[in-house]
């Protein structure tokens, strides 16, 4: 566990103070996850994907993270596509948080997991293994 946090601290430490990188890895790796919120999930039909996602078990839900170095608003953005096991492509449904994008290129997730939250407004919860 050890090596895990150092490796990850160190690549953490790159977008951010050395001290707060170490502190983020160890609590990362000791919950062996990172859990997010999409951005961005008003614009759109971004509800209307969102709310047929909600047909589906977590586990048929496909998601992928997409770099975006040509996007208009932010060279870094990080875009969250998703779909159905099986299905017919990917669609944006919206994007990781500016101030974590440096976290979650350091991280390289090995699996992601992808919640939609139904209400009012639908919206996306992301949890990134370590």
């Amino acid at each position: 566990m050890k090596s895990k946090v150092m490796s990850l601290g160190n690549k953490l430490s790159a977008n951010m103070p050395r001290s707060e990188a170490f502190i983020k890895a160890w609590q990362i790796v000791k919950a062996g996850e990172l859990k997010l919120t999409v951005k961005g999930v008003t614009f759109g039909i971004r509800q209307t994907a969102l709310k047929k996602l909600t047909q589906y078990p977590c586990n048929k839900v496909v998601t992928v993270l997409v770099s975006e170095p040509f996007n208009a608003y932010d060279k870094n953005a990080i875009a969250v596509k998703v779909g159905v096991q099986y299905g017919k492509g990917l669609f944006t449904i919206g994007y990781i948080a500016k101030e974590m994008t440096g976290l979650v290129r350091a991280l390289k997730p090995k699996a992601i997991k992808t919640e939609v939250l139904s209400g009012d407004i639908y919206g996306a919860r992301l949890s990134l293994a370590a």
